[in-house]
């Protein structure tokens, strides 16, 4: 196994003896991502930057199937990197589906993360009826697995639009499926499979820590429903809904969530 720091492509910047916020990507992302909140974040934090392994500038050399076709293999990246650099009080920023990774790294160490910001975030993509919708139907996502297989760089145009919302600008949504196609198809099924086909409402009650929810109120893949069920759900959570549309906010309203997470983790 190589050093953490390279394996995830770590970066370590901003104020030094500042209060730390990690940053972690969505699926099929990196941490680029995040550029646009950076200028910001960074003169009044320490932040740190990675990339799972599998995505961005990773080791592909250290991704193992069997430990990453589950979302806890994901957060064992989270714990290692806070590991290898002796990190305290960590609030982490997360996207997605790292929303509910990041759940699972703070339950298994809530002395070191204290708290969460979730940018659009869901515990299940699948609708189990009668008490949960999701959003999908399971036949809906294992259509969208086979079209990774048959044709991916048709899958990855066709879902870019549909994360980063249809009215966003064009180069927003084609870096989007730059990067879906940049990502080693088998990593990207892999980690696709562990993001859709997961079920982690049951882990909700447990998340100790201060939660704020970020949700657009347009989102094609996490509707407003669901970020009021993960509020009803986290017992400590507050739910800041967004007139905006897509699944990426901190890349498209990034102005807005700023004061909200300033706010937040000042609190």
């Amino acid at each position: 196994m190589s050093n953490v720091k390279i394996r995830n492509n770590v970066k370590v910047i901003g104020k030094n003896n500042a209060p730390t916020l990690m940053l972690a990507h969505g699926f099929g992302c990196d941490q680029n991502m995040w550029r646009f909140l950076l200028p910001e974040l960074e003169a009044h934090y320490q932040i740190v930057l990675f990339d799972y392994v599998g995505s961005g500038n990773s080791l592909l050399n250290d991704y193992s199937k069997e430990r990453y076709s589950a979302l806890e293999g994901y957060a064992k990246d989270i714990t290692d990197i806070i590991e290898e650099l002796q990190l305290k009080d960590v609030t982490i920023i997360a996207h997605s589906v790292s929303s509910i990774i990041a759940s699972i790294a703070s339950i298994e160490i809530p002395d070191i993360i204290k708290k969460i910001v979730m940018v659009c975030p869901s515990p299940c993509f699948i609708n189990m009826p009668p008490d949960y919708e999701g959003g999908f139907e399971r036949s809906d996502l294992e259509e969208l697995i086979e079209l990774m297989d048959k044709n991916y760089i048709g899958w990855a145009n066709y879902l870019a639009p549909l994360v980063m919302g249809t009215s966003q600008p064009q180069e927003l949504i084609g870096e989007l499926s730059g990067s879906f196609c940049s990502t080693d198809p088998v990593v990207a099924k892999a980690f696709a499979k562990a993001t859709f086909f997961s079920d982690h409402r049951h882990i909700l009650p447990h998340i100790n820590c201060p939660v704020q929810i970020l949700q657009s109120s347009s989102d094609a893949l996490a509707s407003p429903r669901i970020g009021h069920y993960m509020a009803d759900n986290i017992p400590n959570s507050e739910l800041r809904m967004l007139e905006a549309e897509g699944h990426c906010l901190h890349m498209t309203n990034h102005q807005e969530i700023i004061p909200l997470v300033f706010k937040f983790v000042e609190s």
